[in-house]
């Protein structure tokens, strides 16, 4: 279930106003990329305390203004449970950009700008759900891969 402002875990409530809202958006993008929602609170509260501590006071009000905690349209309102063990893909996207997607997934999770912001969030799920990571050239033949244990 993808949470709002409105609609999140009582686990989220202490936190300040900012960081409770980046915590939701972590939380939501997780569960986009496959994540069961008790392994994505933690991870997202964590990354979300961790952003907090390190951003200005313009970052933190420009995102309480201009941050958008939306649940994805084109998500189902089920979790897909099954990608969390399958190894996470880096592959060139057909409308330009780098594409990061779990095997068997519908869509990308995140379609980013350069293969090296598609490796580094590639390697950051891959890590998270214990998998490989499967990094693509160009001409769509593998690169590398890399094994995380979980």
């Amino acid at each position: 279930m993808p949470w709002t402002l409105n609609d999140y875990p009582s686990s989220l409530k202490n936190l300040d106003k900012a960081t409770r809202k980046k915590a939701i958006e972590i939380a939501n993008s997780m569960l986009d990329d496959g994540y069961k929602e008790g392994d994505a609170l933690p991870i997202a509260t964590k990354q979300a305390k961790e952003w907090h501590a390190n951003a200005s006071n313009n970052e933190i009000d420009s995102f309480i203004k201009n941050g958008h905690v939306k649940p994805n349209p084109n998500r189902s309102s089920s979790s897909r449970p099954e990608l969390n063990e399958v190894p996470q893909f880096v592959t060139p996207h057909s409308n330009g950009g780098w594409a990061v997607q779990a095997e068997g997934a519908d869509q990308p999770s995140e379609v980013l700008d350069t293969k090296e912001e598609a490796i580094t969030r590639g390697k950051e799920i891959a890590k998270n759900k214990g998998t490989q990571l499967i990094i693509h050239k160009q001409d769509g033949s593998v690169d590398e891969k890399i094994q995380y244990d979980s």
